[in-house]
């Protein structure tokens, strides 16, 4: 795909910006209205689309700016009806998103960066060195396509999003926000930010900013281990982000914000499957009101890591209930496409 030259993106301007240069135009400020609804509640793709708008008009944006939109490369079907989309951006770099679908629900699984920021060493992102953030639109793109894929197949609208594509959202910080506030705005999809969920490994210093910013949208935690030394085992980052940093920052999320904090942890045989694993879980959780997501692992080919057996899970479940905290089992969807958690790594 080649990348305009001397040609702006459109979609890096506010809705002000295009009223101003509109004007400046000689044209009518309202012009900016019409271009900026094209841009996002109809997620156009081409100046070719906006149909309302003049052929002159639509020629004098062409020459002055690019629409920077995606481009879904290949899509997977899983049998169990997810849906992996491998995205072409602009600079023919490839992110993954997901479909995931439920009897009641759709839920987009997307990306915020090419490759991962960080190193957790059970994941297939973090194997690809970190290439660039994605901009806004191409995070908002991914929620776009997976909506019009949602209604095509299973005759609904997407319900929730999930940011625990590709990368560290955090890391990307500025334009996840800027990206979701489009997503929730009545200017471009509406969706209530209570659907939307930040997924991170734990960066303290960027949780509490969220909080000082009192954003709307839950927070999940990638945790796997509440013991420094095992943690740090397999996410080495935690090394510079320890358990004590991530649990202040935690509880001052919940002490601005008073919405519960998740925790997805997989458990791994011969890693952290014993009862010494669990009470420290159990503590960990005690300090704001939180639920644990156990999530079935999915291998990534070398075998480094494999999946605790069942009494392992039993042990978990038994041991977090008999003290209070919510306990979910989550089994992986989109194995058979490598599509379940920490497995998206283009293939494709």
């Amino acid at each position: 795909m080649e990348v305009a030259k001397n040609k702006r993106d459109i979609r890096a301007f506010t809705k002000d910006q295009l009223r101003l240069f509109f004007e400046s135009q000689g044209d009518k400020a309202f012009r900016g209205n019409q271009v900026y609804e094209w841009l996002w509640q109809k997620s156009a793709h081409t100046f070719e689309d906006m149909t309302n708008i003049s052929k002159e008009t639509r020629q004098m944006l062409e020459d002055n700016f690019v629409i920077n939109h995606i481009k879904v490369d290949q899509m997977q079907r899983s049998s169990d009806g997810t849906i992996k989309n491998a995205v072409r951006l602009h600079d023919d770099l490839i992110v993954e998103s997901v479909l995931i679908p439920t009897k009641t629900r759709t839920t987009a699984c997307v990306s915020s960066q090419v490759g991962c920021s960080l190193d957790c060493r059970f994941c297939a992102t973090a194997r690809l060195k970190r290439m660039r953030n994605l901009n806004p639109d191409e995070i908002y793109d991914q929620v776009v396509a997976i909506d019009n894929e949602s209604r095509l197949y299973f005759d609904r609208p997407l319900s929730n999003i999930v940011f625990m594509g590709m990368g560290e959202p955090l890391m990307n910080y500025n334009n996840v926000l800027k990206a979701i506030d489009k997503i929730t705005s009545p200017e471009g999809l509406g969706m209530s930010p209570k659907r939307i969920t930040v997924s991170t490994s734990g960066v303290p210093k960027m949780i509490r900013k969220m909080a000082d910013e009192e954003v709307k949208f839950k927070l999940a935690v990638s945790l796997h281990s509440a013991i420094d030394e095992i943690r740090t085992s397999i996410m080495p980052f935690n090394a510079t982000f320890n358990l004590a940093d991530l649990r202040e920052s935690l509880e001052y999320w919940f002490q601005k914000t008073k919405s519960r904090i998740t925790y997805e942890y997989v458990v791994w045989e011969g890693i952290n499957d014993t009862q010494t694993d669990v009470n420290a879980l159990v503590e960990f959780c005690r300090f704001a009101p939180s639920k644990v997501n156990l999530i079935e692992y999915n291998p990534i080919d070398d075998g480094e890591f494999r999946q605790a057996n069942n009494a392992a899970i039993e042990m978990y479940v038994n041991t977090l209930e008999r003290n209070g905290i919510t306990v979910t089992v989550r089994r992986s969807r989109g194995k058979d496409i490598d599509a379940a958690c920490g497995q998206l790594a283009n293939k494709s």
